[in-house]
């Protein structure tokens, strides 16, 4: 009686939920107020270009004719091996045999050009054969030039994409039936593209040639490629959605059929980055009943523009079918996601470009459909097709050049009204105002009215445009409101526009913050489901009410299914413990597996280390693993220090494996005469400018810190600047040829005559120099140019890879400024962040774990492992491995590696010795004293070095070192990779 009871109260309460939980959806639901828009593409796009070079969709508003039947051209055909001249670094090979027509082109430097005949002046579009060359893992780029100019902005970089595929489907399960992901594999062979560009036009771009001789030159920008074909071909007409109905038979009854297609289950696709993921819910498809299990693809892992997707399926008969797909949007409030929709290889009719998806807060099915709701039906024969999904922005694209083009103005405006004011920050960190001194701005700036005025109206029309295009309100709408509010405020008193100054940046920053997502259009997909007209499916999505009971079934699955793999490790196994991500631990399990176990016989255990303080609890309580993988650099001394590290030195093999490190790199893993550490992956500083401004303002890349203090006023003067870590003080330390420590390690060695100048140098660059204190993201200013060159890390380069494509080619990294040595020699020294691996003392397989690190840091494996995580996320995965050798191999562009490598040379880790955490907290204080109090920079060092001294003397105290030297690695020359090849 009492369980009967039990169960009718908890069956009440599950329904009270979901009547309390409906009541909620259908109280704050709230009906979308739908807009319309009277501004026109032509308008939004008045604006005055700063560049010579248009935007392909201002010229196609300058040349409506371009999308005239121009079917009576005939195509160009061009002999990629029968080029009439190349650039001396372009390295180049004819074909030969049955491919003698073909041109490989090695590398990604220089240019190569053709001379061809037009028979008739027309608009074409540019068909490319080509074969990406092995090596590289991201898609080739190349320049389009005609008759030795880029036509419009974007033909400066067309992609030629590689193609890729799950090397395994269905996906592996681990012990515990979580699915792994398994690594990507590249499809070799020839493709075919037309030059396109997803952000410009959902269709082929358009070239305009005369008749008679033209030129073509390509220009290499990213990635080696061969060359099989290039045609000028008339352009593509595509119908409409009426005139494809009327070019196929008669629609008639079919019998209800249908099939879907997991997203997940692709036959091929663009991009790495694009992956799948896993979901958990009711309806979705597969369930995953409490596993990670891979069931869904896309989301923010495929948003880029010419991101594409594609799948095979098959139909039954001849006749008409239609498209459903189930879908999640809901990563950009108010606005659509859009797909151009091809199926066969061709776009069935216009109505399928910029096919846009709403927004919806859960997965919802949605069909392919007009405006109206009728959905789209496609003419198939029987048997299989393909269907294609691209992401496209390129509806976006004149909201995003017009909102960039009044930033651009603004951020001019307020610059202007600076200059008149003198109000820039002379400290790097006030905002210079006086808000008890009285202005005349109409004086100073008689238009000022009519300048506010218009920003006001320009960014409304671009508001107005970008709801109709919505057909509702949207984040970046409500940022404009916020921005126009801030106008209005100046426009009630124009005097009072100089103590507001600042407003302009933060409209910049409310704005700037909403575009840079704005071309993105990330979606995530369950299925697409292909039927007959008229087909119930009777597939479902989650409801309030079918949420309830599944979450219920998780919550038991919570304590009934198994989800430790500690509980399967191997008892006569060594156990590795890594503080890396889920993915990592499951590619390095099954690299272990294929490689390691079958060469040695040693078995292996590998588990997530979620928490670094896990290592400390455990070995405290004498439970610790026999390896530890991607610790922190500073974690090998710091366990040496209380014994708990194992010195690698003295095992077999060791001088081998230790030359596989830069020696300045390796000095961060000893202590005390021993190594008790590897390093595995590395973060190097780069100085990263953007080439198209500094050519435009005449400025060369500085090599010397007195090369860049002579650009700093250039820029400055243009409203620019340059970004440079605050807290990276032991790099200017290193170039002043000043260790922190002394040689023994015993003694605090700030205050030496090479550290006195280089803390003078560190606080003179944001006190003298004026440079910005805190960037929150150096990447977004350096995109958006008022940052053109800056020190920055790994991080930053791969960003500007994968989410700068407007900047590609634009952009370049070099060695850091540095100091001209006595040997003429200019010195670089820097830091290069690490993480590493180590042995613990208290294992008893230690031998055992030794083989293990060989094995892990040895350059075949730190290559394959490199590989095959860049193939699962793609290049913002990027595993960049400490091993000098293997650094080769991870497919760099070869000015890039030659930046990094020459940085490299001179890396130069700070040791850690007891009492090391004291230096940074130190130095931050002395840099606060000094250019935030204006106390003197030698007293504020004097006092950082004694309190660092205090704390050393303490530890030493700690630990019984009691004035035994702790032999300090001294590191005085650079690394030579010559070295390394030998």
């Amino acid at each position: 009686m009492r369980r009967r009871r039990v169960w009718s109260l908890t069956i009440r309460f599950a329904l009270a939920i979901a009547v309390i939980a409906g009541l909620y959806v259908w109280v704050s639901a709230e009906q979308p107020v739908l807009y319309n828009s009277n501004v026109q593409t032509k308008q939004l796009l008045s604006y005055e270009s700063r560049d010579s070079r248009l935007p392909y969709a201002k010229l196609m508003l300058q040349h409506p004719e371009a999308f005239e039947d121009n079917a009576a051209s005939s195509p160009i055909d061009i002999v990629p091996s029968d080029y009439a001249a190349s650039a001396p670094e372009a390295v180049l090979q004819t074909g030969s045999g049955e491919e003698q027509q073909a041109l490989s082109w090695d590398n990604d430097r220089g240019w190569v050009e053709w001379k061809f005949q037009a028979p008739n002046a027309g608009w074409y579009e540019l068909e490319i054969g080509y074969q990406p060359l092995e090596g590289g893992n991201s898609a080739v780029i190349r320049g389009v030039q005609i008759d030795g100019s880029y036509p419009f902005a974007e033909s400066e970089r067309i992609e030629l994409q590689r193609l890729w595929k799950d090397s395994k489907f269905p996906y592996d399960r681990n012990e515990i039936g979580q699915q792994i992901r398994p690594p990507q594999e590249e499809i070799r062979g020839w493709f075919t593209k037309t030059a396109d560009n997803l952000s410009a036009s959902p269709e082929p771009l358009l070239y305009r040639l005369e008749q008679g001789e033209h030129t073509l030159r390509l220009v290499g920008v990213k990635e080696g490629v061969a060359l099989k074909q290039l045609t000028f071909r008339p352009r593509n007409q595509i119908l409409s959605y009426e005139s494809y109905k009327s070019s196929h038979p008669a629609d008639t009854e079919a019998i209800g059929w249908h099939q879907v297609i997991e997203a997940e289950q692709f036959k091929q696709k663009s991009s790495l980055s694009i992956q799948t993921d896993f979901w958990s819910e009711p309806e979705i498809s597969p369930n995953p009943k409490g596993r990670i299990t891979y069931n869904v693809l896309g989301g923010n892992r495929w948003r880029l523009p010419g991101e594409w997707v594609e799948w095979e399926f098959s139909v039954p008969h001849n006749g008409w079918y239609e498209l459903d797909m189930k879908a999640y949007q809901n990563y950009r409030n108010g606005f659509y996601a859009y797909r151009t929709i091809a199926i066969d290889g061709a776009v069935p009719f216009r109505e399928m470009l910029h096919y846009g998806v709403d927004t919806n807060k859960e997965f919802e099915i949605v069909p392919l459909a007009d405006d109206e709701g009728v959905p789209y039906r496609f003419y198939l024969e029987e048997g299989k097709h393909t269907l294609r999904m691209t992401a496209d922005s390129s509806t976006v694209q004149p909201l995003f050049l017009a909102l960039k083009a009044a930033l651009d103005d603004l951020a001019d405006f307020d610059r202007h009204l600076r200059l008149l004011t003198g109000n820039y920050s002379k400290s790097a960190f006030d905002s210079n105002t006086d808000s008890t001194r009285t202005w005349n701005m109409l004086r100073l700036e008689p238009d000022i009215h009519n300048k506010v005025e218009g920003f006001i109206h320009r960014l409304r029309e671009i508001q107005d445009y970008m709801n109709g295009m919505n057909r509702k309100n949207s984040d970046l709408s409500q940022a404009i409101n916020s921005s126009v509010a801030l106008l209005d405020k100046m426009l009630e008193d124009v005097d009072e526009i100089p103590n507001r100054i600042n407003d302009f940046s933060t409209i910049q920053n409310n704005i700037g913050t909403w575009m840079a997502t704005l071309t993105q259009q990330p979606l995530l997909l369950d299925y697409i489901v292909v039927k007959t007209p008229g087909t119930k499916t009777g597939l479902k999505t989650a409801s309030v009410l079918s949420r309830i009971p599944y979450s219920l079934g998780e919550f038991v699955n919570s304590f009934i299914l198994d989800y430790d793999v500690r509980k399967h490790n191997r008892k006569e196994a060594i156990t590795v413990w890594v503080q890396r991500g889920r993915d990592y631990v499951e590619l390095l399990r099954e690299l272990v597996d294929q490689d390691f176990t079958p060469r040695t016989g040693i078995e292996v255990n590998i588990n997530l280390m979620t928490n670094p303080n896990i290592l400390i609890l455990g070995n405290a309580a004498g439970d610790v693993p026999d390896l530890a993988l991607g610790i922190a650099e500073s974690t090998p001394a710091d366990f040496a220090m209380r014994g708990a590290a194992e010195d690698l030195s003295g095992y077999p093999g060791f001088p081998e494996v230790n030359e596989r490190f830069i020696p300045g790199v390796r000095r961060a893993m000893s202590y005390d005469g021993g190594v008790y550490g590897l390093p595995e992956v590395q973060n190097f500083q780069m100085l990263f400018y953007r080439t198209d401004i500094l050519e435009q303002l005449n400025l060369k890349v500085p090599q010397t810190w007195d090369d860049m203090f002579d650009i700093l006023p250039t820029l400055q003067e243009n409203g620019m600047t340059m970004s440079f870590p605050k807290g990276d003080f032991p790099t200017l330390f290193f170039q002043h040829d000043a260790e922190v420590y002394s040689p023994d390690g015993l003694k605090s060695n700030l205050m030496s005559a090479g550290g006195q100048q280089a803390f003078n140098r560190w606080v003179d660059l944001f006190r003298k120099y004026n440079l910005p204190i805190d960037i929150p993201a150096f990447f977004q200013h350096f995109r958006d140019g008022d940052i053109p060159i800056g020190v920055a890390d790994f991080n930053t380069y791969v960003q500007l890879l994968v989410a700068a494509p407007e900047i590609t080619g634009h952009w370049k990294m070099a060695p850091l400024p540095g100091i001209q040595g006595s040997s003429g020699e200019i010195e670089r020294w820097s830091p290069q962040g690490i993480s590493g691996a180590m042995i613990m003392k208290k294992s008893e397989r230690k031998d055992e774990a030794w083989e293990f690190l060989k094995w892990w840091t040895s350059d075949e494996v730190q290559a394959q492992y490199a590989k095959d995580i860049e193939s699962f996320y793609g290049l913002e995965f990027r595993w960049n491995t400490a091993n000098v050798n293997a650094m080769g191999s991870l497919g760099w562009p070869s000015e890039d590696l030659k930046a990094i490598q020459e940085q490299t040379r001179w890396a130069k880790n700070l040791p850690y010795i007891p009492g090391y955490y004291f230096l940074s907290r130190e130095m931050e204080f002395a840099w606060n004293r000094t250019v935030l109090d204006g106390i003197p920079a030698q007293e504020s060092l004097e006092q950082a070095n004694l309190s660092l001294q205090r704390e050393m003397n303490r530890k030493q105290n700690d630990f019984g070192i009691k004035g035994r030297s702790l032999d300090i690695p001294q590191i005085d020359r650079p690394y030579e990779w010559e070295d390394a090849a030998k």
